[in-house]
């Protein structure tokens, strides 16, 4: 009975892990294509508003006051604008993902107030009431936790192993356990690691065709074109900013969720130790 126990909790684990990643693929499946065609869609029929213009026409001077003359301006950028904004929006929407995902994971409480309740129910003996925290936690931690605990429980009663066995049974439940949960807080960061370069390249490729109509306005012969010069130097302007901008989003948002998953990590290596050390303390 013991043996069967077993099994189907670690199927029933790997099919509850199974079930959100594919949610998650088709989530990025989903979200790319619909932040590129927002974006194509943003920079028509928002920026590119007649009202933005002088005269209602998108090839005229963007008026000189209100909102109108921002969104007019960033329009001049050119046709990388419409990538850059397509980009900045896969940034923000994987972003609020992730964000909403590890807030889950983080769980009611702490991973560390976790491990203390839990150690402190196993000095006393009583796994029930350690089981009952991490139901409480709702987190990665408490889904490990719970895992060894089951496991533990188990191996209290087991008789055929011995002590060093026992616990490399129970050290390998959290490993499996941890296995299935560290993909998932990980899921997807991949988008911010490479918008965090390729907005910049972006950024520097739209400079590089707003400074290639500036100096072509130069050239011309006679007095060189005034506001040709100056509309290139604004459409190149105007792509670093969005490049650089859209980049230290997904730089700093990028540091502040692996962070968040190390703290977690560290908390499910604890609660591993805590396990195995409580094991061979009280059931030598």
């Amino acid at each position: 009975m013991a043996e069967t126990k077993t099994t189907v909790t670690a199927a029933t684990a790997k099919t509850s892990s199974h079930q959100p990643k594919k949610s998650s693929n088709l989530f990025a499946v989903l979200a790319v294509p619909i932040c590129i065609v927002i974006g194509a869609c943003f920079y028509s029929f928002v920026l590119g508003n007649g009202a933005n213009f002088e005269g209602g026409d998108p090839n005229n001077h963007p008026v000189s006051e209100g909102i109108g003359k921002w969104f007019g301006t960033i329009h001049k950028g050119g046709i990388v604008v419409p990538v850059l904004i397509s980009v900045l929006l896969i940034c923000v929407t994987f972003v609020i993902e992730r964000f909403l995902y590890l807030s889950k994971a983080k769980g009611k409480f702490s991973g560390a107030e976790l491990v203390r309740k839990v150690q402190y129910h196993l000095a006393n003996k009583n796994v029930d009431a350690a089981l009952a925290e991490c139901d409480k936690q709702k987190g990665s931690v408490g889904n490990v936790l719970k895992a060894g605990l089951k496991k533990y429980k188990e191996m209290i009663t087991n008789t055929e192993l011995d002590t060093d066995q026992k616990i490399l049974n129970i050290k390998n439940e959290i490993e499996e356990t941890t296995s299935l949960e560290l993909p998932m807080m990980e899921k997807n960061l991949v988008f911010l690691s490479t918008i965090a370069s390729v907005a910049t390249l972006l950024g520097l490729f739209g400079t590089v065709l707003g400074m290639i109509k500036a100096f072509s306005a130069m050239s011309n012969s006679g007095a060189p074109d005034s506001s040709a010069l100056a509309l290139g130097i604004s459409e190149a302007l105007i792509n670093t900013a969005l490049g650089i901008g859209t980049s230290a989003i997904a730089i700093i948002m990028y540091n502040y969720f692996t962070t968040n998953i190390d703290s977690i990590t560290y908390a499910i290596d604890e609660s591993g130790f805590t396990l195995t050390q409580s094991f061979a303390a009280n059931h030598k």
